[in-house]
């Protein structure tokens, strides 16, 4: 793979080339890209999209947007440190007119979107959306879809939705937000269709990064960023972008080390294990004095936390540049952070947050109530929407489908884009708003 190629500008739609030397650095492509994300309505919502607590009422607990705007802003360090050193070793794309924020930015924008496309509550919304059609009533369909298209049901994925949300066409919008194709390539973390699943142990192929809807254009823009190909026959699939790779490290690096702090100001972890654990981050960093002046928990982990985050934002950069010739040339089957001194240490952080955060009581509850409300909301309203195609329509059905809103009201042909479209829906609502429309469907509403 090539820089001059993946680093493209190139847009949905477009039909002459955009040079980096020819752009506006005022109004550079890649922060356009940036600008767009932050001001959809899709980015929005992950304000009420759980993190780790579902439904929580906590202040200081992150949701979506949150941890998005820390990743992006982690993969923007990260960004800029790799751009810098790759333009030292790669001159000539400084005379294409790249610089190293070029990748900073880049990898900020993806970063940023990196859970658009997540369902409501959590990982846990993913599950949910799949397990209805899997072993719920929506088995029912399973005879009138082909093995890929039933695949992206019953393993439905944030990745492949999230991509959908950047680039699906709608009525009167081309290309959904035209996010460049060098952002999209940093976006897709797993380049490959919904089968076969998990061929080989490479990190490429962990999961999926587009529906079969969204095969033609993922195509495009593989091919406009000279992706290595790296499946055979029918099946879609490619090495990764290696931007790719810094924006899942700084996706790992901040929920490693936040949800860990959330979970020590939420008392599912006692602080002295913020020392304990963190310590073995910081070491290299830490001044004691300082961090003994520190009066409250808070304030202690909050040092801990930044000192933890900067030495894993340059062990990152450390890896990458380290392995960059491997990357380009698609011979680096490993996350950055698998090969970070620090793994071992990250490993022991996150075993905690399992077995104290992510397994405690409030989290399982309201995990529990979170496939509830999904499994009602796509039995309704994928029942309610094929039998309106089908003809055969009740009275109840009619008024269901008035619950959409008007992006939705319209008639998809098959089955399978009637069922994603359905899924789409609900995969974009808040948590909050899932669960008022669940509540509205089951009379719970006063």
């Amino acid at each position: 793979m090539k820089w001059e190629e993946l680093l493209s500008l190139k847009r949905h739609g477009d039909t002459n080339k955009r040079l980096r030397k020819d752009q506006d650095d005022t109004r550079l492509g890649f922060e356009v890209d940036y600008d767009r994300i932050i001001f959809s309505s899709a980015f929005r919502s992950l304000q009420d999209k759980t993190q780790v607590i579902p439904l929580s009422k906590t202040d200081f607990v992150h949701n979506r947007l949150t941890h998005s705007l820390e990743v992006s802003v982690v993969g923007r360090s990260i960004g800029r440190l790799v751009g810098k050193q790759v333009l030292e070793k790669r001159p000539y794309l400084a005379e294409h007119g790249y610089q190293m924020n070029d990748f900073g930015t880049i990898v900020a924008a993806a970063s940023l979107a990196h859970d658009i496309g997540n369902p409501p509550f959590g990982h846990s919304g993913e599950k949910a959306i799949g397990e209805y059609f899997k072993t719920g009533r929506g088995k029912q369909y399973q005879d009138k879809l082909t093995d890929k298209e039933w695949q992206d049901i019953i393993d439905f994925e944030g990745n492949a939705n999230g991509f959908s949300v950047l680039t699906t066409s709608r009525e009167g919008i081309e290309g959904a937000l035209r996010i460049s194709y060098a952002t999209l390539g940093a976006f897709m973390k797993y380049p490959k269709e919904s089968l076969p699943k998990k061929p080989t142990s490479r990190i490429c192929d962990k999961k999926y990064g587009f529906f079969q809807q969204d095969k033609a254009f993922f195509a495009d823009v593989a091919k406009e960023l000279g992706l290595i190909s790296n499946k055979t026959g029918n099946d879609i699939g490619f090495e990764r972008h290696p931007l790719a790779y810094l924006v899942e490290a700084a996706d790992d690096i901040c929920y490693t080390i936040i949800d860990f702090e959330d979970g020590i100001n939420l008392g599912l972890i006692q602080e002295e294990y913020a020392l304990e654990y963190l310590i073995k981050l910081v070491k290299n960093g830490i001044d004691i004095k300082k961090y003994h002046q520190l009066t409250n928990k808070e304030d202690r982990v909050s040092y801990l936390r930044a000192l933890a985050i900067g030495s894993l934002i340059n062990d990152a950069v450390k890896v990458f540049m380290e392995n960059e010739d491997a990357i380009l040339s698609g011979n680096f089957p490993f996350s950055l952070m698998d090969k970070s001194q620090y793994n071992a240490q990250m490993n022991d952080i996150i075993q905690l947050s399992v077995a104290n955060v992510y397994q405690c009581k409030e989290v399982v509850q309201k995990e529990v109530v979170g496939y509830r409300i999904i499994n009602t909301l796509l039995d309704k309203f994928c029942t309610a929407y094929h039998n309106k195609i089908e003809g055969n329509a009740s009275s109840y059905d009619v008024i269901i489908l008035k619950l959409l809103p008007d992006r939705f009201q319209f008639q998809k042909e098959s089955v399978y884009d009637q069922l994603l479209h359905i899924c789409h829906f609900v995969s974009l609502l808040t948590d909050g708003k899932a669960l008022e429309i669940y509540n509205i469907i089951e009379g719970n509403r006063n």
